[in-house]
């Protein structure tokens, strides 16, 4: 199927990167006020730590839901409605007066972004031939890092300015400029004989990817890649803050570094996956995972917490996220073709789920060390590992 957005083609990458962009914007700019948020709130840590588990639990449900019914309504009216949700919830958290008000509107803003991360990947398949699909959510995963690569770092000055509440204007004029440019160039991409015919059939789209192995295997592998992501990005803010006595641009900069290895490692694979194919990219992003989480099981025997070779592991973990996800969704979209919105619906949620769970559970675990957010990278990292295995059972 040939592009078809309003006869910009060129524009649609960006387009789509910027959309999937919400989300992660939406955590990742207010990381390094984390505990800048609780003083002022008079919340306690893992308070504040659960607005990013609210966030992740309302994605996760959205997803669920804009999926299926992206099958078999189309992706631009869902699409619009979830971007306006997402304004409503901003202004909210915007205004928010406590951290309970703050955790109820980020599961709202969560709720919101989640038709711009699973419509924008649907849009994808329905309008780039699937041998390109590996490729082109790998460009956009990196055009997407290029963008909330500095969001950390300006974040964190801005905050040092202006104080928490400039991230959520921030995200306020981001989500309205994506709000006109997906209004003005996003026609609709689901063909209407594309699409199911009824709504409980596209519900039911999600048994079919439920029944298979190695469709749920590409999923669980690659929702565990971001668990352990996010296990460092619920726990990182107050252990290089706190623990070891950075400062909040020093964390930015070393955030940055992360998402440096994610463009890179992603840009790799970009490059690679026609040579090697993406199973077998999947398989090397795998491997390292388990390196990363050999290295920090190591760490936490040893009872030490070196601040270099926890920082090196973690970038070895966190950079192969991109790289596993394009691989893994490449594989799953390639299975599910008429129910693309479904699958793609549940792998996305499974993976925001996963990411959800591992932050609050690394966030009640927390100790003041590092061990907590080791032993999530190791659990993690393993069961990555394994169902990227799991995904070479010849067994649909």
């Amino acid at each position: 199927m040939s592009i078809i957005l309003n006869n910009q083609p060129k524009y649609i990458l960006v387009l789509l990167a910027a959309l999937v962009a919400i989300a992660p914007l939406s955590i990742d700019m207010y990381l390094p006020s984390l505990p800048l948020i609780a003083a002022n709130l008079n919340a306690s840590e893992p308070q504040i730590q659960l607005t990013i588990s609210a966030f992740l639990a309302g994605l996760t449900g959205g997803m669920l839901v804009y999926g299926p019914l992206s099958d078999h309504f189309g992706r631009r009216k869902l699409l619009l409605i979830g971007i306006v949700v997402y304004l409503l919830a901003t202004m909210g958290c915007f205004i928010a007066s406590s951290s309970d008000y703050l955790i109820k509107f980020r599961f709202l803003q969560g709720l919101g972004a989640a038709a711009t991360s699973v419509l924008a990947r649907a849009i994808v398949r329905d309008i780039y031939p699937i041998t390109s699909a590996a490729r082109i959510l790998s460009i956009m995963h990196v055009t997407t890092m290029l963008t909330i690569l500095t969001a950390p770092v300006i974040g964190g000055y801005l905050i040092l300015a202006f104080g928490w509440r400039i991230v959520f204007g921030v995200l306020l004029i981001f989500g309205v400029l994506c709000f006109i440019s997906s209004y003005i160039f996003v026609a609709e991409t689901k063909n209407i004989n594309e699409r199911s015919q009824s709504i409980l059939k596209a519900m039911l789209g999600y048994i079919d990817v439920l029944r298979s192995l190695r469709s749920m295997s590409y999923i669980l592998c690659m929702g565990f890649s971001f668990a352990g992501m996010f296990s460092f990005i619920a726990a990182s803010p107050f252990i290089y803050i706190e623990f070891f006595q950075l400062s909040p641009q020093a964390y930015s900069w070393i955030f940055f570094i992360n998402g440096l290895g994610i463009i890179s490692v992603t840009l790799l694979n970009s490059k690679l996956v026609f040579r090697f194919g993406s199973k077998k990219m999947l398989l090397a992003g795998a491997a390292i995972t388990l390196i990363s989480s050999i290295g920090f099981f190591i760490c936490i025997a040893l009872v030490q917490y070196p601040l270099f070779l926890g920082s090196v592991l973690s970038f070895l973990s966190i950079s192969v996220t991109g790289m596993l996800g394009a691989n893994c969704l490449a594989n799953l979209l390639t299975e599910f073709r008429e129910q693309s919105g479904a699958a793609a619906g549940l792998a996305i949620a499974v993976q925001f789920g996963l990411g959800a769970l591992f932050s609050a559970l690394v966030s009640s675990l927390q100790d003041g060390t590092p061990t907590p957010m080791y032993w999530m990278m190791v659990l993690t990292g393993v069961c990555c590992s394994l169902f990227a295995g799991c995904s070479l059972i010849d067994k649909k």
